[in-house]
């Protein structure tokens, strides 16, 4: 009996790629259908997350023209790590394997069998990492490399150049469905479902159509969402700061009382201003490190859903084509 897999697939504003991408994605799974390597029963999941164009109404003609296509629509948009989380949380419940991908496939489907081949022999997590950043500007592979270096040396466990691209089992799903945190950077949560894990190397490739839903803004607010959910060090570096300025304090006035005692008693109007600029900016950073932690403490007490479905059309009966 072969294991049922599952395609999420977030989709924002998505209209002018869906069609080409609905279309590839179904001549790659009927192949595998065919190859014997997944059940007949396994389906492309997309996810609306909110689309204020076409998307959710294409999503709709997709599934009554072929039911190995399904669809959830969110009812409003959540942001794409919520609206993945809701795809994965949707699939568990039918799938026996979930690959993600985002909706313009540049992550290069081809690999897809070899993130399944790698389940077969024993993997719970397969992560598709890139091999390489050539179709990348050097700004964006430049704060890419020093991002994940700064995770790294914040002590998040995350997998260097993997992005979503990523095939989880269906005990490793329910293992991620107990994280119940409203903050969510999935690429730092999956490592610590744990079980055993592979990697698979691919190329990534040029956005075919459209554009991306990831500007300088979003990516900046991601990256701080990533390190503030998931590690403590930042407020224990205040703490640090907070102990090496207090101890240089301690210095300056012993320096100041024995520059006094010996009647040298000229003020530096240089010294005086940068120490106040600086001490004020290390105020200010801190202050707003600080804040970061007690917004995301805020909104986890609330407890409000990370998503609300509003529409969902899943069939499993493969005959309904």
């Amino acid at each position: 009996m072969k294991e049922i897999l599952y395609l999420v697939i977030p989709c924002y504003n998505e209209q002018e790629v869906l069609l080409e991408t609905a279309r590839r994605l179904l001549k790659k799974i009927t192949i595998m259908i065919e190859n014997e390597a997944i059940s007949q029963e396994s389906r492309i999941l997309f996810v609306n997350d909110g689309s204020k164009d076409k998307t959710w109404s294409i999503i709709e003609e997709l599934y009554f023209q072929n039911k190995i296509f399904s669809g959830i629509n969110l009812s409003r948009n959540r942001g794409h790590q919520n609206a993945l989380l809701a795809g994965l949380m949707t699939a568990k419940e039918y799938a026996d394997i979930v690959i993600s991908l985002d909706a313009d496939l540049q992550d290069d489907i081809n690999v897809i069998d070899e993130f399944v081949d790698q389940y077969y022999k024993g993997s719970d997590v397969v992560y598709g990492v890139r091999s390489s950043r050539k179709t990348d500007t050097f700004f964006k592979r430049t704060t890419a490399l020093a991002f994940y270096k700064l995770m790294s040396g914040l002590g998040v466990d995350s997998v260097y150049n993997h992005a979503d691209y990523r095939l989880m089992s269906k005990r490793a799903l329910q293992g991620l469905s107990q994280f119940k945190e409203v903050n969510l950077f999935l690429r730092g949560m999956v490592p610590l479902v744990g079980y055993k894990y592979s990697i698979v190397e691919y190329e990534r490739h040029e956005r075919f159509a459209g554009e991306s839903k990831y500007p300088l803004k979003k990516m900046i607010a991601f990256a701080l969402d990533g390190i503030t959910s998931l590690s403590i060090k930042p407020i224990r570096i205040i703490t640090g700061l907070g102990f090496t300025i207090f101890f240089l304090s301690i210095v300056a006035l012993i320096y100041s009382l024995v520059v006094n005692f010996i009647g040298n008693t000229i003020t530096g109007w240089t010294s005086l201003t940068i120490s106040i600029w600086m001490l004020g900016g290390i105020q200010l950073l801190s202050l707003g490190i600080i804040g970061e932690y007690i917004g995301k403490i805020y909104n986890e007490t609330k407890q409000r859903p990370r998503f609300i479905i509003s529409d969902k059309l899943i069939s499993n009966d493969v005959n309904n084509e």
